[in-house]
């Protein structure tokens, strides 16, 4: 079954998919050689919290605890590491 959404669920998803692409932004400018996950995890959920969003990942589901679902893996990141992104896979 198709679901169509209202006009006011098309402009959530749309501020929603906003915010995403800028916290990636953001995110991108300071991935370089010695960061990790755990640092960009940090920034993205601070940059989330302070444009008064909740970041989902965060806790849900229990496995998750932080706001980047690569985060627990304590990665760090060299100069031929790629940006793991859920949303690009």
């Amino acid at each position: 079954m198709i679901y169509l959404k209202t006009e006011e669920e098309i402009e959530l998803l749309r501020a929603a998919n906003q915010l995403v692409s800028a916290t990636l932004a953001e995110i991108a400018k300071v991935v370089k050689p010695g960061v990790t996950t755990l640092e960009l995890d940090a920034l993205a959920e601070q940059f989330i919290r302070d444009h008064g969003a909740i970041p989902t990942f965060k806790g849900f589901p229990a496995s998750f605890p932080d706001t980047d679902p690569f985060a627990p893996q304590k990665r760090v990141f060299t100069k031929a590491s790629k940006l793991p992104s859920p949303i690009t896979g």
